[in-house]
């Protein structure tokens, strides 16, 4: 059967809206530690464990992907969501603190692995001739779906209660994910065959992938870009206040623009990525990180700190949607899925690694200074890095080397 590869696309997109509402979490933790004994600390640890998973559970995910297809990852990733988001609800009602952490970090977790390498490496491949469109499209439901959830979400808290909450939308993330995984198919032989001719030198397994150097660069990389984008995510509101005496209110109005830049940046810097080529976009964006971390380090301006934080959001969302079509250009597109599952293991320890670094410098110190010149200096490396495999890249193909 002859399938349209923008309705493939569309429904990866609708399947990124349903597992990137968890970003939406901070929106359930006040109302869950009023109804529960719960420490905020405890109920934010499951946002950890649920992104931990994740990473984690996307290497095997990935492999899965390639074996029997995105419609079954898909459907896979419907029923763990689905299941652990309502477990959540079962959580709160029996104010059972382990439930929470299997229900919405394990199970959840394992579902938005699933979930988010389900799309990706297939719309490449319906895509070779805009790999950096593709993966952008996809990607970017993931950086907008807060923005959804979000707002939703409070008003369900405030009509139906906080467990009915969980109850709807479980299920809903249950039905229209299951829905939507049945579109996502791989290109039928022709259009697989096309999708490799179009792909640069060798197609690497998964297995040797893994042993090339270039691999690990590129694992750094996105593992220092996650760690300073989602500590920044963690701690928006109360950096802004302290450091440019900036209101709650006005502080809380930047957080939601920052969402949009998360989104589109997504979107605009993998598109830019099939014009500049993936290894200047990279460098590019942790230039781009150097800059503006430096800047905010210096200068106290709040209009200045806004922008470079907008800036720093894009380059973090950017991060996500570029390195799986970089993957497919240094390794081909045979087992693209798995390659970018594995690369995402660096999602599970950034996720951990970030808010917690900064958390306890500003613990410590009582300033975020501390955590900037730690983040300047990751950037610094990163960029490095960044040059290190250009050149690496320009001088050979990709060797077999075991690291």
């Amino acid at each position: 059967m002859k399938r349209n590869r923008y309705v493939i696309a569309l429904a990866g997109v609708i399947l990124h809206l349903m597992v990137g509402s968890v970003y939406a979490w901070s929106v359930f933790s006040v109302p869950i530690a009023q109804a529960t004994t719960w420490s905020e600390s405890s109920i934010s640890f499951a946002f950890s464990l649920a992104i931990f998973f994740l990473g984690m559970s996307a290497a095997f995910m990935g492999r899965l992907v390639e074996k029997f297809g995105p419609h079954v990852t898909g459907t896979i990733a419907g029923i763990a969501y689905g299941a652990g988001t309502m477990l959540t609800g079962v959580a709160i009602q029996t104010d059972a603190l382990w439930l929470l952490y299997l229900g919405y970090g394990v199970i959840g977790g394992l579902g938005l692995g699933a979930g988010y390498v389900t799309p990706v490496s297939t719309i490449i491949k319906w895509f070779p001739d805009k790999r950096g469109l593709a993966t952008g499209l996809a990607i970017m439901g993931f950086g907008f779906a807060a923005m959804l959830t979000g707002p939703i979400a409070q008003k369900l808290i405030g009509t139906i209660g906080l467990t009915t909450t969980f109850y709807l939308l479980g299920s809903v993330y249950f039905v229209m994910m299951i829905l939507v995984a049945q579109f996502i198919r791989k290109p039928d032989e022709q259009g697989e065959s096309k999708s490799l001719q179009l792909a640069n030198g060798r197609q690497f397994t998964a297995n040797e992938a893994i042993k090339t150097r270039s691999f690990w660069y590129l694992w750094v990389m996105l593992f220092i870009n996650i760690t300073c984008g989602i500590g920044l995510v963690s701690a928006a509101s109360p950096m802004a206040q302290e450091m440019t005496s900036m209101s709650a209110t006005v502080a809380a109005f930047m957080v939601g623009i920052l969402g949009l830049f998360n989104g589109f940046g997504r979107l605009i810097w993998a598109t830019l990525s099939d014009y500049l080529g993936r290894p200047t976009t990279f460098t590019v964006i942790f230039l781009v990180n150097l800059v503006m971390f430096s800047s905010i380090y210096f200068l106290g301006n709040m209009y200045f700190f806004v922008l470079a934080f907008c800036l720093l959001l894009s380059c973090y969302g950017a991060g996500f949607s570029v390195i799986p079509a970089y993957l497919g250009d240094v390794f081909g597109m045979k087992e693209l899925g798995a390659i970018h599952g594995y690369v995402l293991t660096a999602w599970a320890m950034a996720g951990i690694a970030g808010p917690v670094l900064l958390a306890y410098l500003h613990e410590q110190t009582g300033s975020y200074r501390p955590s900037l010149i730690v983040f300047i200096v990751m950037s610094v490396f990163a960029l490095g890095l960044s040059l290190l495999i250009r050149k690496e890249l320009a001088t050979s193909q990709v060797k077999r080397t075991v690291v």
